[in-house]
């Protein structure tokens, strides 16, 4: 019969097809130490943004950073819904040959959510044993097209550029941020004290703060990450969901200091934590340099110094005719030199405190105190360092005369009233070009 030929080779090519599709299905949905062969290197489309959203709506990716302290691992700073997100998957791209490699990531949420719905999460990815991979894209599924995946470079592989001794991580600038001239001394009393780079997560800011920004960025103090996360999320600037029902707190504070830390881990030799209106004053030395030695000579096995907070109220003001400031008087903001009557320890309140810390010994950190980390946590005295915080009262109804009087600011007072004018001059605020 003449029909049954045709019929058995139309048979014969779809069985053909359907094993060729059913195959390269099994070689795709093969997980952990099994690859996947790839026509082109690293497919995918690369990354580009500080914050990149998968496609489930509940993840976010910041940045994955390899990290050999414990297992072979990639370390994936991320935020995520805390209840929805239940499985992802970790795609990792061979640097030459292009095979995939499909683990699956142990999502490893902080527990300093302050009962926000999204948190700061680490996505534990396992790499391949016998290869170093360079990128990786984040899946909810170990299935799928890698075309259609972000492509995230991972950092840390091979550390390279200068090491510097201190970078300050402030996170993050919002509100159309415009505190001019208490920033602008901030910068100078960091580097006073001994800041290599200061790393800043901008969200907003003003017209004159970005002009100002521009002049730090153009020395090469200042290192600007941009930070959009309100066009994802619904952002609070309060710490607790309980004072302001949104998906995240401060603008994802606590992801930022996270990813700040592990993007200076082979760039510095310590990453201070802390916010913009605030100073870590030392007391009995002269800079951050010759304190942080002593620190490490007494306490050898610690990674976290912590220093407490004292408000500076800048609503009480401390006048002086010794400082000649006159030429500050137009520049928007606190001028710190007039504020140094600081609220006294209130009982049954324990002070908040800020960090400087070992980033290598850093595995996960919160705000005040770092919730995972190699070595231990030590709590400085007050007379060897405290925070300078100018910032509005805390203790509202306290009176003048129960507020302690604390010059230690005076000290530099020479040398940041000349860096400051000297600064403000530069990017010409006298002639009014930047009004």
């Amino acid at each position: 019969m003449s029909w049954k030929k045709p019929h058995l080779v139309v048979a014969v090519c779809i069985a053909t097809c359907a094993s060729i599709v059913t195959l390269s299905y099994f070689q795709r949905t093969k997980l952990s130490f099994m690859f996947m062969p790839e026509t082109k290197v690293c497919r995918g489309t690369l990354a580009n943004s500080t914050i990149t959203p998968l496609k489930d709506n509940r993840t976010f990716i910041i940045a994955p950073y390899f990290d050999h302290r414990n297992n072979k691992m990639t370390r994936v700073i991320a935020i995520v819904h805390h209840e929805d997100v239940k499985e992802l998957y970790c795609w990792f791209c061979h640097p030459s040959s292009g095979q995939m490699h499909i683990s699956k990531a142990e999502i490893d949420v902080h527990s300093d959510r302050f009962g926000f719905p999204y948190g700061a999460t680490d996505l534990k990815c396992l790499e391949p044993e016998d290869w170093e991979p360079h990128y990786v894209s984040i899946h909810w599924s170990p299935n799928g097209d890698i075309d259609q995946l972000p492509l995230f470079e991972i950092r840390n592989r091979d550390p390279e550029g200068s090491l510097v001794e201190f970078t300050v991580c402030i996170s993050t600038m919002f509100g159309e941020y415009n505190n001019v001239l208490q920033f602008v001394q901030s910068m100078e009393m960091y580097k006073i004290l001994g800041v290599g780079r200061v790393v800043i997560y901008k969200n907003s800011c003003s017209p004159l703060m970005e002009k100002v920004l521009d002049y730090y960025i153009a020395e090469g103090t200042v290192e600007i990450i941009p930070w959009p996360i309100d066009s994802y999320l619904k952002v609070s600037s309060y710490w607790h969901h309980s004072m302001d029902p949104k998906d995240i707190g401060y603008y994802g504070q606590i992801t930022a200091l996270n990813d700040c830390v592990y993007r200076n881990m082979y760039r510095s030799r310590y990453v201070l934590l802390n916010d913009m209106d605030e100073i870590i004053l030392p007391r009995k030395h002269a800079d951050w340099t010759t304190m942080m030695q002593d620190l490490e000579q007494q306490y050898p096995d610690a990674g976290v110094f912590l220093f407490e907070n004292y408000v500076f109220p800048k609503t009480v003001f401390t006048l002086t005719n010794k400082f000649n400031t006159s030429s500050w008087s137009a520049i928007p903001g606190v001028n710190i030199l007039q504020h140094v009557l600081r609220e006294p320890e209130e009982k049954h309140v324990v002070n908040p405190r800020k960090m400087i810390v070992n980033p290598r010994k850093v595995i996960q950190t919160s705000v005040h105190s770092a919730l995972e980390a190699y070595g231990f946590s030590m709590l400085i005295p007050m007379d060897v360092a405290l925070v300078y915080h100018c910032r509005a009262p805390l203790q509202e109804n306290l009176s003048r005369r129960l507020l302690i009087k604390d010059t230690t600011l005076w000290r530099y007072r020479m040398s940041l009233i000349g860096n400051v004018s000297k600064v403000l001059q530069q990017i010409a605020w006298s002639t009014g070009e930047y009004s």
